[in-house]
């Protein structure tokens, strides 16, 4: 088992620790309501270290990715972050990433941690008719991520990069608490705004542990993956390995407006004529009219009791106390308003389709 860089910090805060992706990763330290609402209302900090990175460069670097992802790059400019996927050769998602240009011909991509290798070996076989220049550097970096209302208030006194003028899906390179080269990143993955800091892992224990003092007025708390996975689950976004994976297509996902036709991609043709046709299935949100919480795996029903869909992500949301989730249906059934109804031990419990995201600050 893995660990990050801060392995150590999160032991002497008490969390507790899980293996997640290779690595042991805190899960909570004092409860995943009180780190979730912390988020919400104040600040949090994460380490999502196990994060990976890859550079793309050289002349060839913008092809390769123009081929590889589903996103277009004619839309970046230095300066700017990109969310897109991987799309397979057979209609799937291979992993979905963020990438920053940092220059011209000079990419740096972040991807899931599961999918490190898997990522990387798959643009090296794309990359034989190219020629790029590829490095995995996920031993390198620490990635941590500083979100909620305070986070700019708390990582200002940090820096001279003026934090409020970065917009959002865009970057800085700059000195953060006297550390050189920290990519400041106006993203996220919980929607209540904050900033993502890569770093070179030997720096990663003394700015975690900056953050921590700068935010400590400010009511700071570390957050583990329990509740990431809250957060994100009431914005509506994807989990690799949950919500889309190597059998999910990105148009029957909902990225449809990650899926620019306006330039080839591997299986384009495929993809943009199950757009045209629309699909059978579609990730839909819906929250539970009764009690209960819904969970991965569970089926998704008609009032008949026959099965339409199934869970992918379900939870108890802090946010809005019920029980709210994501997943595939027949897209007979996917209107906004629909009832639906989720199998919970046996029994049928009401639920409706509802818009995403399901909280808005």
């Amino acid at each position: 088992m893995k660990r990050t860089p801060l392995y150590e910090k999160h032991l002497g805060l008490g969390a507790k620790m899980v293996p997640f992706a290779g690595y042991d990763m805190p899960v909570s330290y004092a409860g995943i309501n009180v780190e979730h609402q912390c988020v919400r209302t104040q600040v949090g900090i994460f380490d999502v270290s196990h994060m990976g990175q890859f550079t793309v460069q050289g002349p060839q670097a913008k092809a390769l990715l123009q081929w590889t992802t589903s996103n277009d790059l004619e839309l970046l400019k230095p300066g700017k972050a990109q969310y897109s996927c991987f799309p397979n050769h057979t209609g799937g998602i291979v992993d979905d990433l963020i990438i920053y240009q940092i220059a011209e011909d000079d990419y740096f991509l972040v991807v899931n941690a599961a999918n490190i290798d898997k990522d990387f070996a798959h643009l090296q076989a794309e990359n034989k008719s190219f020629g790029a220049d590829l490095k995995n550097l996920s031993e390198d970096y620490a990635l941590l991520a500083v979100q909620g209302p305070l986070a700019a208030q708390t990582l200002q006194p940090l820096t001279e990069v003026a934090l409020n003028e970065i917009p959002y899906y865009h970057f800085s390179t700059g000195t953060m608490a006297g550390i050189q080269d920290v990519l400041i990143s106006a993203t996220g993955y919980t929607g209540a705004g904050g900033f993502e800091l890569y770093v070179h892992k030997d720096s990663a224990a003394e700015l975690w542990e900056a953050v921590l003092q700068a935010g400590a007025s400010s009511g700071i708390q570390p957050v583990g993956l329990a509740a990431r996975d809250t957060l994100r689950l009431e914005m509506g976004y994807c989990l690799y390995g949950n919500d889309i994976n190597d059998q999910t297509s990105p148009i029957s996902a909902g990225l449809g407006w990650i899926t620019k036709f306006s330039k080839p991609f591997i299986n384009s043709e495929a993809l943009l004529a199950e757009k045209e046709a629309g699909s059978t299935q579609k990730l839909v949100g819906f929250k539970l009219l009764e009690r209960g919480i819904p969970r991965h795996d569970y089926l998704l029903e008609n009032e008949a009791g026959t099965a339409i869909g199934m869970v992918t992500s379900g939870t108890m949301s802090p946010s809005l106390t019920l029980g709210i989730g994501m997943g595939y249906i027949d897209r007979t059934y996917s209107a906004v308003g629909t009832q639906i109804y989720v199998r919970i031990r046996d029994k049928q419990i009401a639920a409706e389709i509802v818009k995403l995201p399901f909280f808005k600050a």
